[in-house]
């Protein structure tokens, strides 16, 4: 009897799984309109080329700097965009920032549209094209910039200069927002976001680089997701080092600092940080779950059972899904003696960790301490950053940034998730909570690898469809 009241509780049990897993159907998705739109397609390639031709190199040692790069960019954009800047106000100039306000009929909703104009280092060696002469081949446009994000900011200008042209006129007010020392966490935006808070501007949304239009990224899903970051990781780098006497290593001693560091890194990365399904992962789950393959329904409809196989399938694959679920380490530098026979003195080992947004620098800094639980090893921070306020999702504003998603690239899935890289815009957090992070484009895994990567280019198409997308979403604002 007993063997039959159980084999009846299992079965009822895995019918309640699979009839959740039936239920988990697409929700309504946003509606995209097919208006089409319009605007000097030529000319917003021409102007994106002129922008990468600048050496706008950001580096952490400003010596190395050429700033009269920064300058000549700078100065080349009322010649770019001259509606724009004929029409716009400058409301706030340095030298590495810079605020423009498109005045709109009312001035109680205004909306911040970011980017940044520094790049990272190229290697020229490594490239297949020239990184700063903007070639155009075959209709790609190569060159460091075109992704990261001088095509956002072409996007954003092409965009006003067309409804400007068109004579449009936004019913609230339009802020641009840029950056020239984003790549190093310089103050260009900090300054930008201290404008609008010592000037009581309400801020009701701010879009800046994140998310794209990717596939195959979330499993069992074969459409299209248009991916936006309504939060963003926090980052800390880590120092590890241990002190000895030294010594000769013909005689070398038990415990001395380059194998007390190795057993400290594997102790780390034997364990992880826990895992955490925080509010922009969940909501992600509960989106694109609904479209994924049955097995993965059952997974992402039934979490609160199937958490513990997800949290292994993430620590045994890692990469881009296990980023979203907990704070990472990445051992990314270690440093010994300087020859081979001589057993270093001091040894150091650095890592660099992304916090998940349940983590601070604080409690992850006594979390290593505690998992490597050795004396002789000493575990300094040596910067970063805390995780990022996470922002609304049931809102006008976010619905905004997501219909501009859909009606720019049809049959996409729109979709919150968490950016696991640092940008801009986690400064606003502190004035507000309708921040959102898409990168107009959609980009391919191999596009997305040249990110900082070498060969960075950019097809035409895609330039095309960051104007559309910014002029969908200036007519809502």
């Amino acid at each position: 009897m007993v063997g039959i009241i159980i084999a009846v509780a299992v079965v009822l049990f895995v019918a309640f799984l699979l009839l959740r897993a039936l239920n988990f159907k697409p929700k309504n998705q946003v509606n995209a309109t097919e208006e089409k739109v319009e605007f000097d397609k030529e000319r917003t390639v021409e102007t994106l080329r002129e922008l990468v031709r600048f050496k706008t190199v950001s580096y952490s040692d400003s010596s190395k700097e050429d700033k009269k790069e920064f300058t000549k960019f700078t100065k080349a954009l009322p010649k770019l965009y001259p509606t724009v800047f004929k029409t716009c106000e400058l409301k706030l100039s340095s030298e590495r920032g810079m605020l423009f306000l498109w005045e709109g009929k009312k001035h109680d909703k205004p909306s911040v549209m970011m980017a940044h104009y520094d790049v990272v280092p190229a290697d020229e060696k490594g490239w297949e094209k020239p990184p700063f002469d903007a070639e155009l081949v075959d209709g790609i446009v190569w060159g460091r910039g075109t992704l990261d994000t001088k095509a956002t900011m072409n996007g954003i200008l092409s965009a006003a200069e067309t409804l400007i042209t068109d004579g449009f006129v936004p019913e609230n007010d339009i802020y641009f927002a840029f950056s020239g020392n984003e790549e190093i966490n310089g103050l260009g935006a900090v300054k930008i976001v201290d404008y609008f808070e010592e000037n009581n501007v309400d801020l009701a949304l701010v879009v800046d680089e994140g998310g794209a239009v990717v596939e195959g990224v979330f499993p069992g899903v074969k459409e299209p997701c248009g991916l936006i970051g309504i939060a963003e990781k926090g980052m800390l780098n880590v120092e590890y080092k241990v002190v000895s006497q030294g010594g000769h290593a013909s005689a070398p001693k038990p415990n001395s600092p380059i194998p007390t560091l190795a057993e400290a890194c594997c102790h780390i990365e034997e364990n992880p940080f826990k895992m955490h399904i925080t509010k922009p992962v969940k909501e992600m789950f509960d989106t694109l779950g609904r479209y994924s393959s049955f097995v993965y329904k059952l997974i992402f409809s039934n979490l609160w059972l199937f958490s513990p196989v997800l949290n292994m399938l993430c620590k045994i694959k890692g990469g881009e899904m296990n980023a979203l679920m907990r704070t990472t380490v990445a051992f990314t530098k270690a440093e010994g003696s300087d020859a081979f026979n001589v057993i270093p003195p001091e040894a150091t080992l650095g890592s660099n960790l992304r916090l998940n947004p349940c983590d601070t620098i604080e409690s992850a800094l006594e979390y290593l301490k505690k998992i490597v639980d050795n004396e002789n090893i000493e575990i300094t921070a040596l910067g970063g950053m805390n995780p990022s306020r996470i922002s609304e999702t049931n809102c006008e504003a976010y619905d905004k940034v997501a219909a501009a998603v859909a009606s720019t690239w049809q049959g996409t899935i729109v979709s919150p998730y968490l950016m696991v890289q640092c940008s801009d815009s986690r400064h606003y957090g502190r004035i507000s909570d309708k921040v959102y992070r898409f990168s107009a484009m959609a980009l391919s895994t191999e596009e997305r690898a040249t990110i900082h990567g070498n060969n960075e280019r950019i097809p035409v198409e895609t330039i095309h469809k960051a104007v559309e997308f910014y002029i969908r979403l200036m007519k809502q604002c």
